[in-house]
């Protein structure tokens, strides 16, 4: 025993146990290590990185860099353009295949969608975030391997590795691993210059002094090397898109913060209605300025915010999310928007969709919506798929009578064509349907069920402006309507109606009351039984049908053929 404790004790002598300093001297070299092996690792996984993305109706590409530049590849056709990121990031696009008839409508495209760029700049953002993200978490693990392997050695294993360094031998390879990693881990792409043939022009210096530049875009460049006289018309055309585009819709963003429009109670609940953008981009900011200056924290859209549904429209859905981002927000999809992909990609940026469930809404309203069952391209056709829009029609009228009977009244339904309600508005199973499609607005329209209820029917005209199936470009080709709706103790008391015309002049209609009284009987105190405020209307309310019998739009009809 006395000399297992003799050699017990000359080993601690010869390894002494570390004190708590030196202990935490240790911990925090190997922090330090682990710091600059993982953030060397994970800058270089991120400029090596690239993600694939729906950018300016494009297919695209985007991988960042350090060189502080923005860089957007757009093919063999028109220039490449270059301007400053602002900070020391910087990202490289190439923009790949894109559904379009012609490099014109391409130009006219980009020019409607660069002067209303914050849905695509959150997409940008969205995906260099990301990367940056899995960069740091794969950098995070590879710089954890030195210590890890370190602590999987041992002490003894350790000793002789470090005795073995003082070689030749063990200089040899320490120095060859140093280069193995520096080959590896170094930044390759850190400020990526641009090819040597690559020959960068301002906007000013391409087109020439002939051609008046708005200030912000005069420093971008493009390349030099695209100087046909065709080219030079698609760019002056572009830059003409874009200056009119941004001044229009800007200024009527601007002018909607002074409209007079009805501000709700402290027991009310404002949503705004969208419907029919059909990609008109510009539109987002003029409709969130209305909903702000109409104290709207909630949005409905009736749906066809795209023309034909394909992933290329992903611009104007992300334009749409990107303006309406810290509101409440549900959607049903329109005949335009074909197959799943409109409404997988809102449903990702935050939208509610319903599928046959009825969900709480603003205000404690009870809703109910459904996408519209047809299906359109840009034609005067409509291709019904899958149930008939009367099949549909009848499976709405069921599915809102049987969520009544199992709890509260529907006091919303959401529809893209409102004709779909029509049956559970005959049967006073809700109290308000709201549609757009038709791209004229239409009541509200009191209508007297079977069991003697009220509910109501509103039409929204189209808030893109659109006067077919799309609607992006400098201007609008018709008057663009919205919608703000008030909600009061979970029902639908009020609607006023906005509308922008071609010429940019508001037209703001009286707020209208929603009164639940049926013709005859005592009023009460209904939810809609207000009068005498300002900027609300006075005299009465709609009328009320004594059936769900449609009415007619403006031109005497219900729907109209290919819209």
């Amino acid at each position: 025993m006395p000399a297992e404790k003799a050699e017990q004790a000359e080993q601690e002598r010869a390894h002494p146990v570390p004190g708590r300093r030196a202990l935490v001297l240790r911990v925090l070299v190997g922090v330090l290590v682990w710091l600059v092996c993982s953030t060397a690792a994970g800058l270089a996984i991120f400029v090596a990185s690239e993600r694939s993305i729906d950018l300016a109706s494009h297919d695209a590409v985007i991988s960042p860099d350090f060189s502080g530049d923005l860089v957007l590849h757009t093919g063999p056709v028109l220039p490449d353009v270059r301007t400053d990121s602002g900070s020391r990031l910087g990202v490289t696009v190439d923009l790949g295949k894109s559904d379009t008839a012609s490099v014109e409508e391409l130009t006219q495209r980009y020019a409607a969608i660069a002067s209303h760029p914050d849905g695509q700049v959150a997409v940008v953002k969205r995906a260099v975030r990301s990367m940056a993200v899995s960069a740091a978490v794969q950098g995070a693990g590879i710089g954890a391997v030195p210590l890890l392997a370190w602590l999987a050695l041992g002490p003894a294993r350790r000793r002789e590795l470090l005795a073995g360094l003082r070689s030749r031998r063990g200089a040899a390879g320490v120095t060859l691993v140093v280069v193995v990693a520096a080959a590896v881990v170094v930044p390759t792409r850190l400020g990526r210059a641009e090819p040597t043939e690559q020959r960068w022009l301002t906007l000013s210096e391409f087109v020439g002094d002939a051609v008046p530049l708005p200030e912000e875009v005069r420093e971008v460049q493009v390349t030099g090397d695209a100087t046909t006289e065709q080219t030079r018309r698609l760019i002056e055309s572009a830059v003409s898109t874009y200056d009119k585009s941004k001044a229009f819709y800007n200024e009527a963003a601007e002018d909607a913060a002074f409209l007079d429009l009805r501000q709700p109670k402290a027991d009310e609940t404002v949503v705004l209605l969208i419907s029919d953008r059909h990609d008109n981009v510009g539109m987002d900011k003029v409709a969130r300025a209305i909903a702000d200056a109409g104290g709207a924290t909630a949005v409905f859209d009736a749906g066809d915010d795209t023309s034909t549904g394909e992933r290329w429209e992903a611009f104007s859905l992300d334009s749409v999310s990107a303006a309406f981002a810290d509101l409440d927000r549900w959607a049903v999809a329109g005949n335009h928007d074909n197959g799943t992909f409109v409404r997988k990609h809102m449903s990702d940026l935050g939208w509610t969709y319903f599928d046959e469930d009825v969900v709480d809404g603003p205000g404690g309203a009870r809703l109910l919506g459904i996408d519209d069952p047809r299906s359109s391209g840009l034609g005067n056709w409509r291709d019904e798929t899958g149930l008939s829009f009367v099949e549909v029609a009848d499976r709405v009228t069921e599915a809102v009578c049987a969520a009544n009977e199992e709890g509260e009244r529907i006091s919303t339904l959401l529809l893209h064509d409102a004709n779909l309600g029509d049956g559970a508005l005959a049967a006073g199973c809700v109290d308000l349907v709201l549609g757009g499609h038709v791209h004229v607005s239409s009541g509200p329209t009191a209508v007297v069920g079977e069991n003697g209820d009220v509910g109501y029917r509103y039409t929204v005209g189209t808030t893109g402006g659109a006067a077919y199936a799309i609607a992006i470009g400098s201007k609008l080709r018709r008057a663009a309507g919205l919608a703000l709706l008030t909600y009061r103790d979970g029902r639908p008391v009020g609607i006023q109606e906005v509308t922008l015309e071609t010429n940019g002049r508001y037209d703001v209609a009286d707020w209208v009351p929603l009164d639940y009284t049926v013709p005859g009987d005592e009023p009460g105190d209904e939810p809609g039984d207000e009068t005498g405020e300002p900027g609300e209307q006075g005299a009465g309310t709609p009328a009320a049908e004594d059936s769900g019998t449609p009415s007619a739009t403006p031109s005497g009809r219900t729907t109209e053929p290919g819209e």
